[in-house]
């Protein structure tokens, strides 16, 4: 067994979904040991080392919690949130999403860390593609709403400070994540269908990119030290392009409650739904979203080492444990 101690690594957003698979991750790994970037200390002690890193702000001193630190997994953000009810929901995006992420990686600089991974949005590039379209790595970027801009003035901040201090920069961009514990949307959607509530969703033909955690993950770790990774953007995704309809129906195998799906044409439920004041639920559900990975492929060598429908049986089950009676 090699004395060489452990590659130390900060993860920020450690108990957030994406962060926390990213720990999982590390933790299994004997020449990587993550350091969990908290922002108060834990009531109870976690099973990791872990450091104080404060809010995710332009003032905080990260400065003990990157000391001896090889490279930082920057998962820690303002997230989007749908019918933002802040009076002005840019200026806060920022201060977390761009001053906050600026002045951590500034002093990652500082303190001698290499590498920089940035967990960025799908959204940078924009809120749809035409069905037969898909977004790049190098496209324009187009960010339709305050959560995407802040996400995009972030990863102009550290190229431009990685030119500055020579600090390597990997930015990933993911669109929806699921997996094991997912919430939000996909856990609504996993709760409909195992209450057999019929969805009007049977005739969307639309095309939408997801990534499984467990893939997104091993990218992350795949960035950590892959030297052609340093100072490039990759999109993540499963490979998988699959409508809202067939999501639905793949969803609803691997739960075990085949789906209730009636045929409403998506042009009314997109009507209904504007009439309702949820527009953007209906962009989601009916319109396109494809990201296309081959740059991460070629760059990276990298293929998501789980399918979609793997993924999917896990979140199921985790699902379905979740539920049962204690």
């Amino acid at each position: 067994m090699s004395d060489t101690p452990a590659a130390r690594i900060l993860v920020t957003g450690a108990t957030g979904f994406v962060g926390s698979g990213v720990v999982e991750r590390l933790a299994i790994a004997p020449d990587r040991e993550p350091l969990l970037g908290l922002r108060r200390e834990p009531e109870t002690p976690p099973m990791h080392a872990w450091a104080a890193i404060g809010e995710l702000s332009p003032d905080n001193d990260c400065r003990e919690a990157l000391r001896g630190c090889q490279a930082v997994v920057h998962c820690a953000a303002r997230v989007h949130v749908m019918d933002d009810p802040e009076a002005d929901p840019l200026t806060s995006y920022r201060r977390a999403n761009v001053q906050g992420t600026l002045n951590l990686a500034r002093q990652a600089a500082q303190a001698g860390v290499s590498r920089f991974i940035f967990i960025s949005s799908i959204k940078v590039n924009g809120e749809s593609t035409n069905a037969d379209g898909s977004f790049t790595a190098d496209a324009s970027p187009e960010p339709g709403d305050a959560y995407g801009l802040s996400k995009f003035e972030a990863e102009q901040g550290l190229l431009a400070l990685s030119e500055e201090t020579g600090l390597e920069v990997v930015i990933i961009r993911p669109p929806l994540v699921y997996g094991p514990g997912v919430k939000a949307n996909f856990a609504s959607m996993m709760r409909w269908l195992s209450r057999g509530v019929p969805l009007p969703l049977g005739a969307i033909h639309n095309r939408r990119s997801l990534v499984a955690r467990a893939n997104l993950v091993d990218l992350i770790v795949i960035c950590l030290e892959h030297p052609a990774a340093a100072n490039q953007i990759f999109l993540a995704a499963d490979g998988d392009d699959l409508s809202t309809t067939e999501l639905l129906r793949r969803l609803g195998d691997a739960l075990g409650m085949p789906a209730r799906l009636v045929p409403a044409p998506a042009a009314l439920l997109e009507l209904g739904a504007s009439l309702l004041g949820k527009r953007a639920v209906a962009q989601r559900l009916c319109g396109s979203l494809c990201v296309d990975i081959d740059k991460t492929r070629k760059v990276l060598g990298w293929e998501p080492p789980v399918s979609v429908d793997q993924a999917l049986r896990e979140t199921a089950e985790a699902y379905r444990q979740s539920t049962l009676p204690s």
